[in-house]
């Protein structure tokens, strides 16, 4: 495992490139609403990352359980019991659901990558406190990425929090290292053991995505070969933020 540190001039770019992605984050999650549809929200995200000279990260990126099918969209666009991966379409989103939003976007070569799970409409109190759960987890994860840590503690500290509530973590997908490659070393688990893994560094950078499940953590790959969706058709819930370790407080990369 090959942790690149990143030079102060690569944290600017970073940077920027995730601002850029925050923003057209952003933009598509103020169009939810209850009759707007997934390739809509596509639209404006891909709109708002061109207009800035910046790329899609997703469009086109190769799929490595079936290839032959690179990703066709701008945005993962998951709703209810669809956990990541989620292809835009025609389909409009009724109120009750709740939708995951993820993008990335390439400015200068390097990647900004973040998510949302956002309400549409008014949604049962069991997905109120599903997101706000996912959430809060991703911001205990964020305060946990300090010089003198391990991964594994930023790991366990997910999982602790997550199934302190209920909750379960995904295993098959993991937070990972973020730069000029939208994943790089490390693999970053939402489970795991304090005091293993390997020690954090300021000039790391990386994407934290807790994945929870109101069920069981069992998970399948629709047949488009993209979505990944609960067995048991179960709500789940996913947040995302790009991150660089500091020699204080954790930075995060993926604000507007």
């Amino acid at each position: 495992m090959a942790i690149i540190i990143k030079s102060k001039h690569e944290l600017e770019i970073l940077r920027e490139a995730g601002r850029i992605n925050a923003q057209a984050l952003e933009k598509a999650s103020q169009a939810v609403r209850p009759g707007v549809t997934t390739e809509e929200l596509d639209r404006i995200a891909e709109d708002y990352i061109r207009s800035h000279d910046a790329e899609p990260a997703f469009l086109g990126y190769p799929n490595g359980t079936f290839p032959g099918h690179p990703y066709p969209a701008t945005i993962n666009a998951s709703v209810n019991d669809e956990l990541v991966h989620g292809l835009p379409s025609d389909r409009r989103l009724q109120g009750g659901d709740i939708i995951s939003i993820d993008c990335g976007t390439i400015w200068k070569g390097y990647v900004g990558d973040s998510a949302v799970t956002l309400p549409v409409g008014d949604v049962s109190a069991e997905a109120e406190r599903l997101m706000n759960v996912t959430q809060k987890a991703l911001e205990l994860a964020i305060d946990a990425c300090r010089p003198g840590n391990r991964f594994g503690d930023v790991s366990a500290t997910i999982q602790e929090w997550v199934e302190s509530q209920g909750y379960n973590v995904v295993r098959e997908y993991t937070g990972h290292g973020v730069g000029q490659n939208m994943h790089e070393d490390p693999q970053i688990p939402n489970w795991g053991t304090r005091g293993r893994g390997a020690a954090l560094r300021p000039g790391m950078t990386f994407a934290l995505e807790p994945m929870v499940t109101v069920g069981p953590p069992i998970l399948y790959v629709q047949d488009d070969y993209w979505t990944v969706a609960t067995r048991d058709g179960e709500l789940c819930a996913h947040f995302e933020h790009s991150i660089a370790v500091t020699d204080g407080e954790p930075q995060i990369l993926t604000l507007p």
